[in-house]
């Protein structure tokens, strides 16, 4: 991770304070917004609430075009911004072990944290299952090393740094304005469902 702040304004040190700050007012933003709630999280997959879908879908658009536009104003450099690399594999297996307990739970590890800390049931039994996972995880790695490495069960499982207009061989301008489509067209159908639905009380 970079420094939050050119090091010519405050000392390296600092940086750690702000990222305290920073996770302490997106946690406040989170909890606001309800997402401290199992019910209005899952909701998206019953089709009662269409918050989570909104919220991932404003946070990646406004995201890309952001950096797009940093980029053509030369406020940034591309080149430096850290792509996450990708593993077929692990990719697969966690997003179905992630899923299943997204639906059967009605949180995700960050949503989770938040419902704990404001006393929640429901997301402190979450919460310990989810720190019980992570040391059965790291109990049985050497067992699931070969996929965590990205030496799993496909040919080239291992992709690289790659983003997906690369992998596609796309513009990512195409792309995000197709997103950007996508994700109008979403808010639009996503409403018009929300006022066929009963209100569910949270």
């Amino acid at each position: 991770m970079g420094p939050l702040i050119p090091l010519h304004i405050i000392p390296e040190t600092w940086n750690h304070v702000i990222a305290v700050l920073l996770g302490m007012a997106f946690g406040f933003i989170m909890e606001s917004s309800g997402f401290s709630s199992s019910r209005k999280i899952v909701g998206l997959f019953y089709g009662y609430d269409f918050t989570v879908l909104r919220v991932f879908f404003t946070a990646t658009v406004v995201t890309a075009i952001g950096l797009y536009y940093f980029s053509y104003m030369g406020w940034i450099d591309m080149s430096f911004v850290y792509i996450h690399p990708t593993y077929l594999t692990a990719a697969i297996v966690g997003g179905l072990i992630m899923g299943l307990g997204f639906v059967s739970g009605g949180y995700c590890p960050g949503t989770s944290l938040i419902g704990a800390a404001i006393g929640r049931i429901d997301g402190i039994v979450f919460t310990t299952g989810l720190m019980i996972g992570i040391f059965l995880f790291s109990e049985a790695f050497p067992v699931l090393e070969g996929i965590y490495e990205g030496t799993g069960m496909f040919d080239g499982d291992f992709l690289g740094y790659i983003t997906i207009t690369e992998y596609f061989n796309i513009s990512p301008h195409l792309f995000i304005f197709g997103f950007t489509v996508v994700a109008v067209a979403a808010f639009y159908f996503t409403n018009l469902i929300r006022k066929r639905v009963k209100p569910v009380n949270y």
